[in-house]
């Protein structure tokens, strides 16, 4: 009778804890050991470096790969076009409002106000940003081996493709080349699988170190900044994203929601939305139930185009620097800076930092002074882990969109996160 009682033996505490779980134990012991070791928890940066490479080595192979596959497995070259404009719709229309979101909080919370800034020569080291001309020109990789070896990841997407569509052209004679980008693939997709079990290792690293580098005592005088930045980002993921699908996808928003917090953890301490690709794929497709088809060619596509967390940044930030400096805005003003940064945000790479260069050409713009570049350069860190968790969201919620418009969105795996509490709510009150 006894043993009728007796529970499964558990795989102890942390290996039956949920990926996203133990990433959020060691983003919280990593900023405790920050904050206990100051500075020299520069010591345990190595362990975060070690986990950001695993994920850089993954991205080319992965996204070049997934990218094929996506292409192949749509013999409609129409629907592939269809999909592509669909995707990149909805991609420059949510940045538009997340820019506009953070030009109304700013406006509202005035972050900026009473906020003494001088000028400093770091303002003169911000990139200059791409023109459309220059990115448009630098579609077509004049090398596709050098555009891999470098990670030029818009480059990549083109090349990528254009061989999938050949493929699909050659018929039968491309078959053999298809099912080894499938196989090449499936093996990168279990490679990612393994890479993401160091992640809550390395994120304490990570984590451990911003810690130690930026203490409270550096963020207090611009905490308000953040703060709007960090309020910005959790309405458009928590209220615009889940209203979108909500409204236009038919969907319960609420698997989507429990769905992202495991890429929107890697995000966040990884501040880069390509870095964060493979765990974004392998969400699309075991959480939110979109095919491989849609999730291989919008997601790696969002990574480079989608910039709805840096948008809403540059609205925070280029308010912040016009109201620490008493410079007044016209309407006119914010028309421009909406229209600069989601046309901008086309030309600018997922990777970490890319947002100053961004707001560089934002406030050249509306002739607003760069030497408040270098006081957001300060805490941009701080600012890129929000901006970047919001972009990899979004990427997300566009897959769920499109997916559900191809009618290739499995329902009953998007909704099992939410069948599985309402099974566990009535066995825990059974």
């Amino acid at each position: 009778m006894e043993q009728a009682h007796e529970k499964p033996t558990p795989k102890g505490l942390w290996g039956g804890l949920a990926l996203w779980k133990k990433i959020l134990v060691g983003m919280i012991l990593g900023v405790i050991a920050g904050s206990l070791l100051g500075p020299d928890a520069e010591i345990l940066k190595p362990i975060g470096t070690l986990f950001i490479n695993a994920i850089k080595m993954l991205i080319v192979p992965l996204v070049f790969c997934s990218l094929v596959v996506g292409v192949t497995s749509m013999q409609d070259t129409r629907k592939m076009g269809r999909i592509g404009a669909k995707a990149i719709v909805i991609y420059l229309s949510t940045t538009a409002v997340a820019i506009s979101i953070g030009l109304g909080l700013s406006t509202i919370l005035a972050p900026g106000a009473g906020l003494e800034m001088t000028a400093t020569a770091a303002a003169s080291e911000a990139k200059e940003a791409p023109t459309l001309v220059q990115t448009l020109l630098s579609l077509i990789p004049n090398n596709p081996i050098s555009a891999l070896a470098t990670g030029n990841i818009l480059q990549i997407i083109v090349f990528a493709l254009g061989l999938g569509v050949a493929l699909n052209l050659c018929g039968e004679k491309g078959k053999p080349a298809v099912q080894v980008f499938e196989s090449l693939a499936e093996a990168m997709y279990k490679l990612t699988e393994l890479v993401m079990k160091l992640a809550p290792y390395g994120i304490f690293g990570l984590m451990a170190w911003v810690a130690g580098k930026y203490g409270l005592e550096i963020l207090l005088p611009l905490f308000k900044v953040i703060a709007v930045a960090y309020i910005g980002s959790l309405l458009h993921v928590l209220l615009f994203y889940p209203a979108v699908i909500k409204v236009f996808g038919r969907l319960n928003p609420m698997p989507y929601i429990k769905g992202i917090a495991t890429p929107a953890a890697v995000a966040f301490t990884t501040t880069s939305s390509s870095g964060t690709l493979p765990a974004s794929i392998k969400c699309a497709r075991e959480e939110l139930g979109v095919s491989k088809g849609v999730s291989s060619f919008v997601l790696p596509l969002g990574a480079t185009i989608n910039m709805d967390g840096t948008a809403l940044y540059q609205g925070v930030a280029a308010l912040f620097v016009a109201q620490a400096f008493g410079i007044n805005l016209e309407f006119a003003d914010y028309v421009a800076i909406v229209m600069t940064a989601t046309l901008a945000s086309i030309g600018t790479a997922g990777v970490p930092g890319a947002g100053l260069i961004m707001l560089s050409l934002v406030l050249t713009t509306v002739g607003l002074p760069m030497e408040g570049l270098a006081i957001v350069a300060g805490i941009d860190r701080i600012l890129d882990m929000a901006r970047t968790t919001v972009n990899v969201c979004g990427d997300l919620m566009v897959a769920v969109l499109v997916g559900r418009s191809e009618d290739e969105l499995d329902t009953e795996v998007y909704h099992r996160s939410t069948e599985k509490t309402t099974l566990t709510a009535s066995e825990d009150i059974a």
